[in-house]
């Protein structure tokens, strides 16, 4: 259930995201969830992908800052409330959200969380029922 995430530190000048994509696309790893946040002078960029460890990798050996942290992907309804639901039993249980991003298709959403006691979040989202991906399972959607 939890899912490796790569955090890549960018350079905030055109083209740094091109050459990363570039570099997994010629490695053929998949992206299959993303999010970029920026400063003035560098940005952030957030992928799940099909092979973290030869991502990080590769991209290392292009000299790129890459860490890998844990994350949990919720699955849900994509109607009105349902990750109200989700944030309730997560701020309820006395977790902190760091970050988090989603993507929907049809009637399902997904949301990638990176909460400060992954062993707590699980516990408590497994207790209520609520939906967990493996990252195996991110592929197949």
């Amino acid at each position: 259930m939890l899912i490796k995430q790569l955090s890549i530190f960018l350079e905030n000048k055109r083209g740094r995201f091109t050459e990363v994509t570039s570099i997994l696309g010629e490695a053929g790893i998949n992206m299959t969830a993303f999010t970029v946040s920026e400063s003035s002078d560098f940005g952030i960029v957030r992928l799940i992908v099909s092979d973290p460890d030869k991502a990080k990798q590769v991209l290392q050996e292009h000299l790129y800052a890459v860490t890998v942290n844990e994350v949990i992907c919720v699955q849900m309804p994509n109607k009105p409330g349902a990750l109200s639901e989700v944030m309730k039993i997560i701020t309820d249980s006395g977790i902190f959200v760091e970050y988090m991003y989603a993507f929907s298709s049809g009637s399902v959403a997904s949301v990638i969380i990176r909460p400060d006691n992954l062993g707590k979040a699980v516990a408590e989202l497994s207790k209520n029922k609520v939906e967990l991906l493996a990252s195996s399972e991110l592929f197949s959607l």
